[in-house]
């Protein structure tokens, strides 16, 4: 018989998992490394019980991927067990490429590469690993195998990645408003001419949705004091690697140096081994290790930074929906140019401007479609009543400028 083990996750109850597969992929270093990086970055600098990592996101997403692949058996759909096995490898690695922070620190350690490109790429190593056994998992997670349902379940705007994370960030972070009825979700989904819809009962479920993640986007994954935070660390990596280019020695964990040391490209990352172990051991520990350190080093701009950074003396903001005028800009320049050691060549450490967009739902890019008696299979945005489901298609952007009000020099 088949190993088996129970995880028991906080928010979906027991989780078994039965396929000797998944269980030696959980226990890879690879996918091991997960348990050490949170899944919401920074967000617990303004949600104290933000603590939960990449892992159990993860395994919440195996458990929901079967949840749905078990209600679309029922609905009468031939899923083998073949699929079915090679679909939760694919859900339970699809976040494997996310380094420290997960969003956080995306572009500033890897230039150009985001966390799904090296997610492919340790899956195809992991492939290697186990004698090619994930093949059909990989060509399920770049929508190259023909059944493609598979695919919406990974990734669309109505996916098993969103369903786990919506629920699981709302428990930690105490956004009860942010809660989205998964289970509902799950058994109102169906399958036509190979695409993955949503049944017209439903409807009142996907609005919802929608609404829910657009709450928990400003409430939670956009908060002001989030922004702030990872500016700081941005800035902090920025003038750690400027040191390193430079000339100046710092201490850097040895998992860290190589994407410190200068900038990784896509390029030199699949090509040379010192870069893929690195990333292989790279967590959120290797930055806290070396922001406690750099605190204390002689660069005052890096120690001030990285103290306030560990004591929460976050970057003050200014959040709008028009662009910052060039004259309040002007003002907080003008002020942190009084404080002493801010200049003109350093100020930009202290002072980020910029902006964040976020949309609920993207109209006619992997629709959410509904099943209709009357009409076949139209999308969300016309099948609701509720205007507001039409206005959530609208990107909205927001722009800033944060600084250090209060900062303080070593």
């Amino acid at each position: 018989m088949a190993k088996m083990k129970i995880f028991n996750d906080p928010v979906w109850g027991f989780i078994s998992v039965d396929s000797e597969l998944i269980l030696q992929i959980i226990d890879h270093p690879y996918f091991q490394r997960l348990r050490r990086i949170k899944q919401l970055g920074l967000a617990e600098y303004v949600y104290p019980g933000a603590l939960h990592t990449r892992f159990h996101h993860a395994l919440g997403a195996l458990h929901l991927m079967g949840e749905a692949l078990n209600n679309l058996r029922t609905k009468g759909h031939s899923i083998s067990e073949e699929e079915f096995e090679a679909a939760k490898i694919a859900i339970l690695l699809h976040d494997i490429g996310h380094g420290p922070f997960s969003h956080v620190l995306e572009y500033t350690l890897l230039s150009g590469i985001n966390h799904e490109k090296i997610s492919l790429f340790l899956m195809e190593k992991l492939n290697k690993i186990f004698d090619n056994r994930l093949g059909l998992a990989i060509k399920m997670f770049t929508n190259k195998y023909s059944r493609g349902f598979f695919y919406q379940l990974i990734s669309s705007q109505l996916d098993i990645d969103r369903l786990d994370y919506l629920s699981r960030d709302c428990f930690f972070t105490g956004v009860t408003e942010g809660n989205i009825g998964a289970d509902r979700l799950i058994k109102m989904m169906d399958i036509i001419d190979n695409k993955l819809v949503i049944e017209q009962k439903g409807i009142y479920s996907i609005e919802n949705f929608l609404t829910a993640r657009r709450l928990m986007y400003w409430q939670v994954y956009l908060h002001k004091s989030s922004i702030c935070a990872e500016n700081m660390l941005i800035q902090i990596i920025k003038r750690a690697r400027f040191l390193l280019e430079n000339g100046q020695q710092i201490f850097v964990t040895k998992s860290l140096r190589p994407f410190i040391e200068k900038e990784v490209t896509q390029a030199s990352f699949i090509s040379n081994d010192l870069y893929i172990n690195s990333f292989a051991q790279l967590d959120d520990n290797d930055i806290w290790a070396c922001v406690k350190e750099w605190a204390n080093e002689n660069d005052r701009i890096l120690a001030s930074l990285s103290s306030d950074f560990l004591n929460r003396k976050l970057f003050k903001i200014v959040l709008s929906n028009q662009e910052i005028p060039t004259q309040t800009a002007a003002n907080i320049k003008t002020q942190l140019l009084d404080k002493e050691y801010i200049n003109n060549q350093n100020i930009n450490y202290f002072m980020v401007e910029g902006t964040t967009t976020n949309a609920a739902y993207f109209s006619g890019k992997k629709n959410i479609l509904i099943k209709t008696k009357e009409k076949g299979l139209i999308d969300i945005a016309e099948a609701s009543d509720l205007p507001t489901i039409k206005a959530l298609t609208k990107i909205v952007k927001k722009y800033y400028i944060c600084w250090a009000k209060n900062v303080t020099l070593c």
